[in-house]
């Protein structure tokens, strides 16, 4: 495990070998999905207010949300419209008095986004306010009961899984499109994502969850992949756990062999080796 940050929190390599898995998307004829079974099947978990030291150390406090949220599409700007003229001041510690898209949006490098104010995004609420801290966004969809990516931005909800889209042509002249989904690790960011102070995808820290990320993040799996499509990986993920429980279980004088022990980095996300000692 190497540090990867200027921060205490350690975190481990990013170039770690991975094991992947590729199926057809059964709803989608020439779509194949690409699936990082070593990072969805990783103990990762959101540890907001429970340990997270933020991206930047300087406000430990809130998370990752101190750079704001860049749209993908106009459909994701009407989602977050939507519910901010739902959200009143009791809900919305920052509410700027206005819902108009120009009270809670500026624009970066040309490219919307929601504001920053005093070094967090508007809708994120700070320690102390009484409907709690965290997202406003994600904390109305608890409040409301239903899934925070149906009200969050694109890129909120989906961290720190990534899903990218790469057009294949074969040597007998067929093409398709690769779906990847895999870890929206540090570098995801771009060249300033090694910049952060910390990230918590790659820290044993964050890699505490009771669950694998296949089933704790099973409704934004669903709603990147499709029902269908979420079906066929999470078969992939479970025979994935069982040759992960057959390599450790593989015992010399009750201890997992050396050939099993070997598997582990390729089999098991580093953070989650780390986190379970």
């Amino acid at each position: 495990m190497v540090d990867q940050t200027a921060g205490t929190s350690l975190e481990t390599d990013l170039a770690t070998a991975r094991t992947w898995v590729e199926f057809d998307d059964p709803a989608e004829e020439g779509q194949r999905f690409r699936c990082d079974l070593t990072w969805l099947t990783s103990s990762w978990t959101c540890i907001f207010g429970q340990g997270c030291h933020g991206i930047d150390a300087e406000h430990p406090d809130f998370g990752c949300c101190v750079l704001g949220a860049h749209f993908t599409d106009e459909d994701d700007i009407r989602r977050v419209q939507r519910v901010a003229e739902e959200l009143g001041e009791d809900e919305w510690q920052l509410h700027p008095g206005s819902t108009r898209r120009s009270a809670w949006t500026e624009k970066e490098d040309g490219e919307l986004k929601t504001k920053v104010v005093d070094g967090a995004c508007i809708f994120f609420n700070r320690p102390g306010f009484p409907a709690g801290a965290g997202c406003a966004l994600h904390q109305h969809a608890l409040l409301e009961e239903v899934e925070p990516h149906t009200l969050k931005p694109d890129v909120c909800w989906q961290l720190p899984i990534r899903r990218t889209y790469r057009d294949v042509e074969l040597p007998d002249g067929t093409e398709y499109l690769e779906v990847s989904i895999g870890e929206y690790d540090r570098r995801g960011w771009g060249p300033g994502g090694h910049d952060l102070d910390w990230y918590c995808s790659g820290s044993p820290d964050a890699h505490v969850g009771a669950e694998p990320v296949y089933l704790s993040e099973r409704a934004g799996l669903i709603e990147l992949m499709g029902e269908a499509g979420y079906a066929e990986l999470a078969r992939r993920c479970e025979a994935h756990l069982e040759l992960v429980a057959a390599a450790t279980s593989s015992t010399r004088g009750g201890r997992p062999s050396p050939e099993g022990r070997s598997l582990l980095p390729l089999l098991v996300h580093p953070a989650t080796l780390e986190a379970r000692g």
